[in-house]
């Protein structure tokens, strides 16, 4: 098992107040890895234009940096800002940590005022070209490059790795901030096995394992759809299939919980669009998921999510109040991010439940599978 917070807030916050979450949670993990996904930035020292991608991972040797700085360089990004963590490096348990690193691009002037689904492929055609930079000599890792979003992966415990990146000085903030405290079960320690995963502006981390993981993946690589690919975690495809969700097959959120955990054809058959829903399970038969598990997600305008598989048996609680709200594996959890919440009104999810934080955040939506989608289907 592993255990998973998140906070979103209408008013950026410290990362460190997710990581008091974590350590209320510490039983839950191992300390084999920690991931953060940090969305709606502000810096202290910087005023950000959330239209610059953020480019955010690990140099492990000088190489692997000049490499990267190179790389951006030529192939015409323009770097507005480059953020400096205050350090602590005598806490980090890994000792080929040149540099972390937060840095902030203009795009190229090639790609200014075209289609933005051309910007967001070249977003991520240059995160994949980096990451495959890094691997061949494992000197350089990179999480993320996407606007508005920055990632933080690490080996070790949730507070000892805040305190050896001072995430608690308020240099660095977000309005959403996801965070996992890993078990290391059946692979080994590597640090894009941390969740949260991440493509395209989505991001997912789960609690409990997949086991029908190899014949998704297969499924998933089949498609030959730029981005999937990896897979140090069985978890990674939960993010992959939210992706080909929304971006490949142009479906409602709510479709997302009818393809990793369908309906019943009895259930379908008194359903009102059941079927569309029938065509669609069979369609993508290959991406249902066997748990436990339970998963966690937020997209670029910032909603967030949490579902449940039909076992449910990874709980998850979410809490909060008009403006913040937080999802936790466990209640101390939401406790220790919103204490001063009515606590009678956290809600934990059923099977049939997708939990959605709009990006108001003014209330809870709950949508059930056995609602009709919130957008209307052609026949």
């Amino acid at each position: 098992m592993c255990r998973l917070a998140l906070k979103t807030a209408n008013r950026p916050f410290s990362p460190y107040e997710v990581l008091t979450a974590m350590e209320a949670m510490q039983e839950g993990y191992d300390g084999s890895g920690l991931g953060l996904l940090l969305r709606g930035m502000e810096f202290e020292d910087f005023k950000y234009n959330p239209k610059f991608p953020i480019l955010s991972g690990i140099a492990h040797t000088e190489k692997g940096w000049h490499q990267m700085t190179s790389f951006m360089e030529d192939r015409g990004y323009e770097l507005k800002y480059d953020h400096r963590f205050s350090m602590h490096p005598e806490l980090i348990e890994a000792n080929d940590r040149y540099r972390y690193f937060v840095r902030a691009y203009r795009m190229p002037e090639r790609f200014r005022g075209i289609a933005k689904e051309k910007q967001e492929a070249e977003l991520l055609k240059t995160r994949l070209a980096l990451r495959k930079i890094g691997e061949e000599n494992n000197d350089l890792s990179v999480f993320s490059f996407w606007p508005d979003v920055a990632m933080i992966k690490e080996v070790g415990w949730p507070l000892q790795i805040g305190d050896a990146l001072c995430l608690h000085d308020g240099q660095i903030k977000s309005r959403v901030c996801m965070a996992q405290g890993r078990q290391n079960t059946n692979y080994g320690i590597n640090l894009y096995a941390c969740h949260p995963f991440f493509i395209q502006g989505i991001s997912t981390m789960t609690n409990g394992e997949n086991t029908a993981f190899v014949p998704i993946k297969e499924w998933l690589l089949g498609k030959n759809i730029t981005g999937y690919m990896g897979y140090q975690s069985d978890s990674e495809v939960f993010a992959h299939i939210l992706h080909y969700t929304l971006k490949k097959l142009k479906l409602p959120l709510a479709a997302y919980k009818h393809i990793i955990t369908p309906l019943s054809t009895s259930e379908l058959n008194s359903h009102p669009q059941g079927d569309f829903l029938k065509g669609l399970r069979d369609a993508c038969k290959r991406l249902v998921i066997d748990g436990p598990n339970a998963v966690i997600g937020t997209l670029p305008d910032e909603t967030c999510l949490l579902v449940m598989d039909q076992k449910k048996l990874r709980p998850a609680t979410v809490g909060g109040k008009k403006g913040m709200w937080a999802i936790a594996s466990e209640i101390c959890g939401v406790d220790a991010m919103i204490p001063d919440r009515d606590p009678s009104l956290d809600f934990q999810p059923m099977r049939e439940h997708t939990v959605i934080v709009p990006p108001d955040r003014k209330e809870l939506l709950i949508w059930s599978q056995h609602d009709q989608l919130p957008l209307p289907l052609a026949a």
